[in-house]
């Protein structure tokens, strides 16, 4: 009976624990909402977003964040940091409540008050004027990552005072077709329904996503458009067809009215810079330089772990294997392809094939230049790839020393938003779908060789979103609209 009484006693006291705890989440999500949309103040919990999360989901971050840390961060806690930040005089900016959390865990002692707290952490941000000037933004392709930009354009829009989505530009006839991209933009196999409300507006061929109007042009080559019409000036435009990548074509863009610069959603040839945010953006010439390249999901997801590899242990050569899912280059059944192997059919086979991986750092990271060797296999999958990365190294290392490098990296400075560092022994592809890191360092996949020389690290990335949050960041930089942060 006694045995009976504990086990009843413990799944009451269990369950009343998870009840208070998903009130707390209720009313951070209100906090997060308030933030978000009357002070342009984003709330992140390490670096994973909390806009337009349900409560369960809420809870869920929370416990990995305090995986993550090592320490207890409660849901409760940060409800209460959220409180305090919302009743503060805060600008606009972009705030780790995790990293508040943890560091309120250790230092709470020293303070009086949730908002005393907040007042001394955020006095940065707090009773300051940070004036931005919102910069239009064209999408010239509506593919898979065209799509996936929309959604993130606007699902991060707020109080619209960064990027505003005003047109996307297609081939075909926009009023017989209209319907069909706004299902895709609706529904999609791999990322699951877009979170918000799509309507088409035929009379001026439009759709109106969550309220913002986005034009659908039709035109045939990049020079015959007049944005201006549209009420679009001095925009961003997004080129996600990959068809123009050297710099004369992609300056035709330019000469549109309405159009400031040129954003290409592949690897640049030629002059072009290919940007890493991250890694290079820093580099760019805004004022003077008009084309950027984002460079490719692959430089994007191994150039951030190459970099902490090369200047903690100092990278002497290296491979690098690429497992990628399989595009929309590739045929569904075998059929006649330009390149070899890729006519084979996609959803049956493995295919080798080349990648710009090596090429690519010439350009991000130049002076590992000729240092390494790089390939490629298309897998039959939709999304989801992996990066195994074979390193000889300049000193001698362990398992854990490259780890708790990493995750220091991950944890604090300037890549927190490129690496996404995991503990899990069961990580699988599906399991990167929808992170907005372009690099997931698989912690429990390290190897090292008997002479602790050379080091096997696995690198995890969502080809597509995690590629695509890369390329809005990027994005924000050239329009210099990026906000304060507290990472």
């Amino acid at each position: 009976m006694e045995t009976i009484n504990k086990v009843k006693n413990d799944y009451e006291t269990q369950l009343k624990t998870w009840i208070n705890q998903e009130k707390a989440a209720i009313d951070l999500i209100g906090y997060i909402g308030k933030l978000w949309f009357e002070k342009s103040v984003e709330l992140v919990l390490f670096r994973n977003q909390l806009v337009d999360k349900s409560s369960s989901e809420i809870m869920q971050l929370h416990l990995y964040a305090k995986d993550f840390v090592k320490k207890p961060i409660t849901v409760e806690d940060t409800a209460q940091l959220a409180k305090a930040i919302y009743e503060s005089d805060i600008c606009p900016s972009r705030i780790d409540i995790g990293r508040l959390a943890y560091e309120w865990h250790q230092e709470k002692e020293q303070f009086s008050s949730y908002s005393d707290f907040i007042q001394k952490k955020l006095s940065d941000f707090i009773d300051k004027k940070h004036t931005i000037t919102p910069r239009d933004v064209v999408l010239y392709g509506f593919g898979r990552i065209g799509r996936l930009a929309a959604r993130d354009l606007i699902s991060l829009a707020g109080k619209g005072e960064q990027l505003r989505l005003k047109a996307v530009v297609v081939r075909g006839k926009i009023k017989e077709e209209l319907t069909k991209r706004a299902d895709l933009l609706r529904n999609d196999s791999i990322h699951g329904p877009f979170p918000g409300t799509v309507i088409e507006d035929h009379e001026n061929n439009a759709l109106i996503i969550n309220g913002h109007t986005v034009y659908f042009i039709a035109a045939d080559k990049p020079d015959q458009i007049d944005y201006t019409q549209y009420g679009i000036n001095n925009a961003l435009l997004i080129d996600n067809t990959g068809i123009f990548r050297d710099r004369e074509k992609l300056s035709l863009h330019l000469k549109s009215k309405g159009i400031a610069k040129v954003l290409l959603t592949a690897p640049g040839k030629g002059d072009i810079p290919n940007v890493v945010y991250g890694i290079n953006h820093e580099n760019l010439d805004l004022k003077n330089e008009q084309i950027f390249s984002a460079a490719s999901c692959t430089t994007n997801a191994i150039m951030p772990i190459l970099y902490v590899l090369d200047k903690e242990f100092k990278i002497e050569k290296g491979h690098i294997e690429t497992i990628h899912s399989y595009t929309n280059d590739q045929n569904l059944l075998d059929n006649f392809h330009k390149k070899y192997r890729r006519g084979r059919s996609a959803p049956l086979n493995m295919v080798i094939t080349e990648t710009g991986a090596d090429s690519a750092l010439k350009k991000v990271l130049p002076h590992l230049a000729g240092k390494f060797t790089a390939n490629a296999v298309r897998v039959p999958t939709p999304d989801g790839s992996l990066a195994i990365i074979n390193v000889q190294l300049g000193c001698e290392v362990d398992k854990d020393t490259i780890n708790n490098t990493v995750k220091q990296y991950a944890l604090t400075g300037n890549l927190v938003e490129q690496i996404k560092y995991e503990f899990s022994n069961e990580l699988v592809s599906t399991d990167i779908i929808g992170n907005s890191c372009p690099a997931v360092f698989d912690s429990q996949a390290t190897q090292i060789s008997p002479d602790k020389r050379s080091a096997v690290v696995y690198v995890w990335y969502d080809n597509e979103f995690g590629y695509t949050r890369q390329v809005i960041r990027l994005a924000k930089h050239l329009c210099e609209v990026r906000r304060p942060v507290y990472y």
